[in-house]
C-alpha cells in the first residue's frame, strides 16, 4: 500500500538527505576522519530513531536508511590496505548484501517486494545492454585506471564477475531494491527520485559534478524499471556491465 505524503514526512526525508549529503561533503572535500565520523553519527542517530519510530509509517524508511552511511563507514574505514583492490569489494559487498538481507527481513519486505524476481526476461536484458552504453559514457567522464590486479584472463574474469555480483546486484539490492521500496511507501512519488539522488551524492568520491548528474540520471532510469517491472535483473546486469567497463574491460583497452 502506497502512504499518502504528508509535510513531515517529507522533511524527515530531507532532514537525513541533507545529512548525508553533508557527510559527503566532509569526507570528500574536508577531511577523510571527520566524514566516517560524520556517517557514524548518522549510522546511530537512524538507528535509535528507527527504534522510536516502529509504529510509524517511517519505521521502514528510517532503518532502511542505515544501509546507506554503513555503504561508506565499511568502504572507508575497514583495515583492507594489505588486500588487492578487487579483494576489497569481495569482503565489503559480502557484509553489505548481509545487512541489506536482515533490514530487509526486519522490516517485513518479502523478496518479491524488492525486486528479486524475474520478470519479462527479454525486456530485463534489454535494460542489461543499456549498460555498455552507460559504461561508455562514464569512462569518457573519469577515465580512472584499471582495478585489475594482474592482466590474466583469470584476473580478468573474476574481475567483471565482482563487478557485476557486487557493484551489480548488491548496490541495486540495497538501493533500489530495500532502500527504493521503504521511500515509495512513505514519500509515494517522490520516492524513486529520492533514492536517486542519495545514490548520486555518493559518487562525490570522484570529485566530479558531471558524474554525479549522470548517476542520478541513470539512478532514475534504474528506478523507473524496478517500479514498472518488479525485478532487479535488469538493473544489475546494466550496473554490474557498467561497472565492468567502467573499471576492467575500458581501461585495459587503452593501456593495450
Amino acid at each position: 500500500m502506497i502512504i499518502v505524503q504528508t509535510p513531515l514526512r517529507m522533511k524527515l526525508a530531507l532532514l537525513y538527505l541533507a545529512a548525508i549529503t553533508g557527510a559527503e561533503v566532509v569526507t570528500n572535500l574536508v577531511s577523510l576522519l571527520g566524514g566516517i565520523i560524520c556517517h557514524l553519527f548518522i549510522f546511530v542517530a537512524l538507528i535509535v530513531h528507527s527504534s522510536l519510530n516502529t509504529d510509524s509509517p517511517n519505521y521502514k524508511l528510517l532503518l532502511a536508511l542505515c544501509l546507506v552511511p554503513l555503504t561508506r563507514i565499511l568502504s572507508l574505514s575497514m583495515p583492507l590496505a594489505q588486500f588487492p583492490l578487487i579483494n576489497r569489494y569481495v569482503i565489503i559487498y559480502t557484509i553489505l548484501f548481509l545487512a541489506g538481507w536482515l533490514t530487509m527481513r526486519r522490516i517485513n519486505f518479502t523478496a518479491r517486494q524488492i525486486g528479486l524476481a524475474v520478470r519479462r526476461p527479454y525486456l530485463q536484458l534489454a535494460v542489461g545492454l543499456s549498460g555498455v552504453a552507460f559504461g561508455i559514457i562514464e569512462y569518457l567522464i573519469l577515465r580512472p585506471k584499471p582495478i585489475v590486479p594482474e592482466v590474466t584472463w583469470g584476473a580478468v574474469l573474476l574481475s567483471i564477475f565482482i563487478m557485476i555480483v557486487g557493484t551489480g546486484f548488491v548496490e541495486e539490492f540495497i538501493f533500489r531494491g530495500i532502500a527504493q521500496q521503504a521511500s515509495i511507501e512513505v514519500l509515494g512519488r517522490w520516492g524513486i527520485p529520492y533514492i536517486a539522488f542519495i545514490f548520486a551524492i555518493l559518487h562525490l568520491i570522484h570529485l566530479s559534478l558531471i558524474d554525479i548528474v549522470f548517476v542520478f540520471a541513470v539512478g532514475l532510469f534504474f528506478g523507473w524499471v524496478v517500479k514498472k517491472t518488479g525485478s532487479l535483473l535488469g538493473v544489475t546486469l546494466s550496473h554490474g556491465i557498467t561497472n565492468a567497463l567502467l573499471y576492467v574491460i575500458i581501461p585495459l583497452l587503452y593501456l593495450s
